[in-house]
């Protein structure tokens, strides 16, 4: 079962032009691409490089669409973000792949300093529980497997997926890294599910994901813990396949491409092979977010309070960067 993305528009133009680089109210422009010149002749969707919360350009001599979160606030999955990797989602599948412009690997990163994504909108989930909206809940919920399902299915295009860890990788952040086909982190990275602090539990994909990639004990013991753990941790558990010192990420990541490149073809049908072993549905997904919907109706005041507090924490620290 897949999800309905919105319809967009074919507008196209060259790959690395910025698309919104004129409109009032000082539009930023298109990141530099991080490793080096894309192939003029090649287009995008224009709609692509012009989405409100993510820098995209593509580099065609490697075929390799570079992606990265740029929150207008807190860097959590907020509905824009949200809405803007729906539209992301949407022109890829649209526009790459066989037979359109090529494309082998999808790499994700974020531009929020410090961290990679602190994960649910902590601030919605509190007002959404204090009016005993479910339904808002479960909604938000069965956006995020949708995402996160389509991304584990490599958007079903021959495509390798990475995982660009600069920072903090929290709650649902993480549990969006594990979707990825491989993850690259720079050794200051953290990784964490905060759930349990305020009485609940990651509801988009840890249990489902964890459970596979590390059996049902350890993903019990992560996400329970409370703990945050150090890149080199989350590698020799396997979760992160290469490390990268601080400020090298991107550079490994490339290296990771050049060396994958020349093996493209196996490494894809090797990852599509695991996720049919996994035998991971989108229904399984949604189930485990209505259970946490549910049980964050059952959040107690003074949970609410560390919930609203944390979040708080989150803003200050994304003020402040």
């Amino acid at each position: 079962m897949t999800a309905r993305l919105p319809q967009l528009d074919g507008e196209m133009m060259v790959a690395g032009q910025n698309a919104a680089s004129s409109k009032a109210g000082g539009d930023r422009a298109l990141i530099a691409d991080p490793a080096g010149p894309s192939t003029p002749e090649l287009t995008t969707p224009a709609s692509l490089l012009a989405l409100k919360e993510l820098d995209v350009v593509y580099q065609g001599d490697t075929q390799t669409l570079w992606s990265y979160m740029r929150p207008a606030g807190r860097p959590s999955f907020t509905h824009a973000m949200l809405s803007d990797f729906e539209h992301w989602q949407s022109l890829i599948m649209q526009h790459f792949g066989p037979g359109r412009i090529p494309l082998k690997f999808l790499v994700l990163g974020s531009r929020a300093p410090g961290v990679f994504c602190f994960g649910g909108d902590l601030a919605l989930f509190h007002e959404l529980i204090q009016d005993r909206d479910r339904s808002g809940l479960e909604r938000y919920g069965h956006r995020c497997c949708a995402i996160l399902h389509r991304n584990m299915q490599t958007l079903n295009m021959p495509v390798l997926t990475i995982g660009l860890v600069e920072g903090s990788a929290l709650g649902g952040g993480f549990e969006a890294l594990l979707s990825f086909d491989y993850i690259v982190a720079e050794r200051d990275a953290t990784f964490g599910l905060p759930e349990i602090m305020f009485g609940l539990f990651p509801g988009m994909g840890a249990h489902a994901f964890l459970s596979r990639k590390l059996g049902s004990a350890m993903a019990d013991r992560l996400i329970v813990s409370n703990k945050t753990y150090s890149a080199e941790e989350m590698h020799e558990l396997g979760l992160v396949h290469h490390l990268a010192e601080k400020g090298e990420g991107q550079s490994v990541c490339r290296d990771f491409i050049k060396k994958a490149g020349r093996r493209h073809a196996g490494m894809v049908n090797a990852r599509k092979a695991m996720k049919v072993s996994w035998g991971l549905e989108l229904e399984e997904l949604n189930r485990i977010t209505e259970l946490w919907a549910d049980a964050a109706l059952q959040l107690s005041e003074r949970d609410l309070k560390v919930m609203a507090r944390l979040a708080s924490a989150q803003q200050r620290l994304a003020d402040a960067a």
